[in-house]
């Protein structure tokens, strides 16, 4: 059976003026139209296509793919205002998706950006975008790792940093702490799970993490060897640098540099100092003769 609103493998059935009639299972016959086929396929090959209404709420089928499928999140741009319905958004197919005025979170304009679910309304059967978000956002506990890479949309900003939503099923949270910088809403990025929380929200972060000690092994080898290549054994890096620049030297963020650092220094392998980090010198040969101390 075809699934309204996510892409489908459909056995070809017949051609017709308007084009190729797919079999959509307990749905019927769905057109596809010519235009979206070069060339006449084989009866009962299967074409991919997506599957949505149109404007005259027929079941339509497009080889063309949405930014977004039914149980998604997506940063969409509001194309067209209409009062008394809600306003519509360009999601990449010909036909705009509906926004109903009952699904938006705050009044908006033409050119406005903004995060939605795309949904299926289960009163209408018809494909809807969201921006009550909370209400899709899963709070089963996940099975997720620590460590494990995850997709993250930025789903909004909170005092303690960014909501997300997490591969499109769960909230999670990146705190400012351990970011390079600012993000902006609707931004999309490859992050990791740093903690599972028994809410179901996750702890997350930009860089790999890694259970316990072994998470900063790489950090402190990366940051020995950039010493040792650098004059002097010398950074100009410490606690108090700007995130960017640590990120920009080492690829973490802030958090994981100073408890690299944080390591290496009760290890005895490096100094901290105002203007920076250094190696510590190794210890002179046994065999020396020690300077007497001057007298006073």
């Amino acid at each position: 059976m075809a699934l309204i609103g996510k892409r489908n493998s459909l056995p070809f059935v017949r051609q017709a003026t308007p084009g190729y009639y797919l079999d959509g299972g307990s749905h019927g016959e769905i057109l596809l139209p010519g235009r979206y086929l070069a060339k006449l396929p084989l009866v009962g090959a299967r074409v991919d296509v997506f599957v949505y209404r149109d404007s005259e709420d027929r079941l339509v089928a497009t080889t063309e793919a949405p930014y977004a499928t039914v149980g998604e999140f997506a940063f969409l741009r509001v194309v067209s205002v209409n009062p008394r319905i809600g306003v519509f958004l360009d999601w990449g197919l010909e036909k705009d998706l509906l926004l109903p005025i009952r699904e938006q979170s705050a009044p908006l304009r033409e050119g406005d950006w903004l995060v939605v679910q795309v949904a299926l309304d289960q009163r209408t059967d018809r494909i809807i975008a969201s921006a009550r978000l909370n209400r899709y956002l899963n709070l089963t506990v996940p099975a997720y790792a620590e460590g494990q890479a995850v997709k993250i949309l930025v789903i909004g900003e909170s005092p303690l940093g960014y909501n997300a939503a997490v591969n499109h099923t769960h909230r999670g949270l990146l705190y400012h702490g351990d970011l390079p910088g600012p993000l902006t809403i609707g931004q999309s990025l490859d992050g990791f799970v740093r903690l599972v929380r028994p809410d179901g929200k996750l702890d997350l972060a930009l860089d790999r993490v890694r259970v316990g000690y072994q998470r900063i092994v790489p950090v402190t080898d990366k940051i020995v060897e950039t010493l040792r290549a650098s004059a002097g054994g010398r950074l100009p890096l410490h606690d108090n640098s700007p995130p960017e620049d640590i990120r920009a030297a080492f690829g973490v963020s802030k958090k994981a540099f100073k408890q690299a650092i944080g390591v290496l220094f009760k290890a005895e392998r490096i100094v901290i100092e105002k203007s920076g980090i250094r190696l510590k010198e190794p210890a002179k040969a046994s065999g020396a003769t020690p300077k007497r101390p001057a007298s006073r």
